[in-house]
């Protein structure tokens, strides 16, 4: 009985920036390793804050879905995950004892020895028929300035293939930092060059930055020196999923741990489900119950007629990403959940749909009535950011209350942690009382955007 969390960044303003860890969770529930897979991301939902209240049973293994350490990996998610520590993670990884739960937080899978194996799979399939003579490989790194660990991946792995000698000549550049990788005509004598980008997604900088930065105009751009081969990102290739089991396993090996449920997530799943089995409203969500099958639908569509019925929970995860305007929903609890569909679900699929579609609502709902969910008041949710994030410190609580009452104004949530009251939530029989403990990191970002703009006001110059 073991769960895995799988952490991503996500992003308050991009759908496909979470695609890359759903697609490996998926592909690990099937090979049926692990009593559970869950995504968590800093930028979506469920949030690094609430993840770990969402797992099931008492063993945990949190592996960060990064391409290198980094200020995320050493600072960020540790931070958020409560655990206590900061700076480099070392190999063996950390174990904590949080909530009853044994939980053990990895190094990013992009800095596993085998994904030597995946660039050179990449490599391989931009060029299958390369020479070694007169073939040259690139590869392509993010880099950047806030963490010297970040490029240290990059290098290891142009090491291990100079190492053995598949190559003529093997280089590693960045895109934010030095070398940069414009300077790539300068290192390569090779008629051939293969670029292989070390990146966890396609994305903008696969699909836009690099290609255009470079002059590249397809698979195969010629040059009057070279013909490069661009290939797909190291982080989509099937080889991962091998690579996050892998460290899973030394994980467990670390530890004597043996999982079991959780008590708390257990009595949450049993209180929700004795309701469900009656009939109830959950924010927009209808909720039904026959012959053993429970029923998902938009409260507005009860009756009618002609919705798009779906079996799966993945179905119901990708729709409900999405309003009817076709807006991006990054808070799953905001007021614009889509309509025209019905999901019908046995129980164990019922218990990931409700988790797709309101993402934590459950646990942290029951944990708060049971006076086991701590509100975390604005002030020290500001004083827990670093980084760029450091600017919320200056915002004033009339600040944080325009900016808040614009975004929560649209949300299923009350703001407790911005001094509102909650004396019943939906487990009472209250559909839209749902309790949010803690700003979001979504209105996290608009209050430093909203003091940027201050700040850009009183600067003579304009500059922030």
């Amino acid at each position: 009985m073991r769960s895995l969390v799988l952490i991503g960044h996500g992003s308050h303003l991009n759908p496909d920036s979470a695609q890359a860890v759903y697609h490996y969770a998926e592909l690990i529930r099937q090979a049926g390793v692990f009593s559970e897979v869950i995504e968590g991301y800093w930028k979506e939902e469920p949030s690094l804050r609430q993840v770990l209240r969402t797992t099931r049973y008492s063993d945990v293994t949190v592996i960060p879905m990064f391409i290198s350490e980094g200020y995320f990996t050493e600072t960020v998610i540790p931070r958020e995950l409560n655990l206590g520590h900061s700076g480099p993670v070392p190999v063996q990884g950390i174990t904590r004892q949080l909530g009853g739960k044994t939980v053990r937080y990895t190094l990013p899978y992009g800095v596993h020895p085998r994904m030597t194996d995946v660039i050179l799979a990449r490599a391989h399939e931009a060029f299958p028929e390369f020479n070694p003579e007169d073939t040259g490989l690139l590869i392509i790194g993010h880099g950047t300035t806030r963490n010297q660990n970040s490029n240290r991946v990059i290098y290891q792995n142009r090491d291990r293939i100079r190492e053995r000698g598949l190559f003529k000549e093997v280089h590693a550049l960045f895109l934010d930092e030095d070398p940069k990788v414009d300077t790539w005509e300068t290192l390569f004598t090779t008629r051939n060059v293969i670029m292989v980008p070390f990146f966890t997604a396609e994305g903008w900088h696969t699909r836009e930055t690099i290609p255009e930065d470079l002059g590249l105009t397809g698979q195969v751009t010629e040059f009057e020196n070279h013909s490069v081969h661009y290939g797909l990102p190291v982080g989509t290739h099937p080889m991962v999923t091998d690579v996050i089991l892998d460290m899973a396993r030394d994980a467990w090996h670390n530890t004597s741990a043996s999982g079991e449920p959780s008590p708390e997530q257990e009595a949450a799943w049993d209180t929700f489900l004795h309701l469900a089995r009656q009939g109830m409203r959950l924010g927009e969500v209808l909720i039904r119950h026959d012959v053993g099958l429970f029923t998902l639908q938009h409260m507005l569509d009860e009756g009618k007629d002609q919705l798009q019925v779906f079996v799966a929970p993945e179905s119901i995860r990708d729709l409900v990403r999405m309003s009817d305007a076709g807006e991006y929903r990054p808070v799953h609890t905001f007021r614009n959940l889509p309509r025209g569909w019905k999901g019908v679900f046995n129980e164990a699929d019922f218990r990931r749909a409700i988790s797709y579609v309101y993402p934590s609502v459950l646990e942290d709902t029951y944990l708060y009535q049971k006076g086991a969910l701590r509100v975390t008041p604005w002030i020290s949710t500001a004083r827990r950011q670093t980084g760029i994030y450091a600017r919320v410190q200056q915002a004033t609580l009339k600040d944080v209350d325009v900016v808040s009452k614009k975004i929560c104004g649209f949300c299923l949530k009350s703001r407790l942690w911005y001094g509102e009251q909650l004396y019943q939530t939906f487990l009472d029989g209250v559909p839209g009382n749902i309790p949010c403990v803690e700003a979001c990191t979504y209105v996290i970002s608009e209050v430093r955007e909203h003091v940027a703009q201050k700040a850009s006001k009183t600067s003579p110059s304009g500059a922030v």
